[in-house]
């Protein structure tokens, strides 16, 4: 699709801005800075073997993973960029255990951000796509600094949403509930043109996406309907797969070109079954993102977006992707084992 010419990502949040009578620019600065951030972080990508800036750092973080060096930059940007605009009360990291207060030295504002610095970092030293997600919610709580309570919000709160993609170019798609775009960096010019404007996910693909690694630890339903995907029915061929490893570089593949991204419950503890990718960080954003282009989101039994946080790092499957495909989902996650 080609740039929209003269279409920079500045001027389309000023644009957005100007819909909304009483703005104030604070929630546009955020994303500015954001924007910021996204080009720090994709210099490093670029260069990142040229560095030694690949590799671990030694260290794992909450969920117990190893943490790359490239996660520690990117985490790192975010939170001392983001601190001082004087618009966030408070801040939240995937890799980071405890809620981010912003530093007393700085001014505290009505906005909440969640983020996931460096998505699909286990791909980072084979030069495979990856991203960084955020989320931005208003305050709920009085007082200048914000706590638990401002970030543990369902999703269907969420003021604006989105991802950067780190792959052959750079993207952003954003939504603020006015529907879905995407921008891709001109590195000659330093700047986001408007490449996807009004993104509109197909109603039903082709493709399916998911780690089959973990077929023996699925639920029943969700093996049968994965075999439904890949045995040609009702005149249709059968789906093909794609997976990369990477939440935005699958989740992007699947908005552009239809079809379902899922990441189901894992029962390989039968007592204790666990989902893997992150409410608030991965699956809410990305949640907000494909309803405002047309698609749908499910962890199976309910909307994500309805589902009410109790946890900072809560985990929970997720289907996500056309309209189609996750009512069939759905429809046989319902069904009697």
């Amino acid at each position: 699709m080609p740039y929209e010419t003269g279409i920079t990502l500045t001027k389309h949040i000023m644009e957005e801005q100007m819909l909304h009578p009483g703005a104030t620019g604070e929630f546009s600065a955020i994303l500015q800075e954001l924007i910021v951030c996204a080009k720090i972080i994709s210099r490093e990508v670029t260069k990142a073997g040229l560095v030694e800036a690949l590799g671990l750092t030694g260290k794992k973080n909450i969920q117990g993973e190893e943490v790359m060096k490239l996660d520690e930059f990117a985490n790192e940007t975010i939170i001392k960029n983001m601190s001082h605009t004087g618009h966030l009360c408070v801040m939240a990291s995937e890799e980071v255990d405890d809620p981010i207060p912003i530093p007393d030295k700085y001014p505290k504002g009505r906005y909440v951000l969640l983020f996931d610095p460096l998505d699909g970092s286990s791909n980072i030293d084979a030069n495979a796509p990856i991203g960084t997600i955020f989320s931005i919610h208003h305050r709920k709580t009085e007082g200048p600094d914000g706590c638990l309570n401002d970030l543990l919000q369902p999703g269907r709160d969420q003021a604006c949403a989105g991802y950067f993609l780190y792959g052959a170019s750079t993207m952003m798609v954003y939504t603020t509930g006015t529907g879905a775009h995407g921008f891709t960096l001109d590195p000659s010019i330093g700047e986001f043109l408007l490449s996807h404007p009004d993104i509109r996910i197909p109603a039903k693909g082709k493709y399916y996406s998911v780690n089959e690694g973990n077929y023996l630890y699925w639920q029943p339903q969700v093996k049968q309907y994965v075999d439904f995907l890949k045995s040609p029915a009702e005149g249709r061929s059968p789906y093909g797969t794609r997976y990369i490893g990477s939440l935005v570089a699958d989740f992007h593949r699947t908005l552009l070109y239809g079809g379902i991204f899922m990441y189901p419950m894992d029962y390989k503890d039968p007592a204790k079954p666990k989902g893997k990718l992150r409410l608030l960080y991965e699956v809410c954003p990305m949640s907000f993102i494909v309803e405002q282009a047309g698609g749908a989101a499910s962890t199976g039994t309910q909307r994500v977006l309805d589902v009410v946080p109790d946890k900072l790092h809560q985990r929970v499957p997720i289907f996500i992707g056309s309209k189609t495909e996750v009512a069939w989902a759905e429809e046989y996650l319902r069904r009697e084992a």
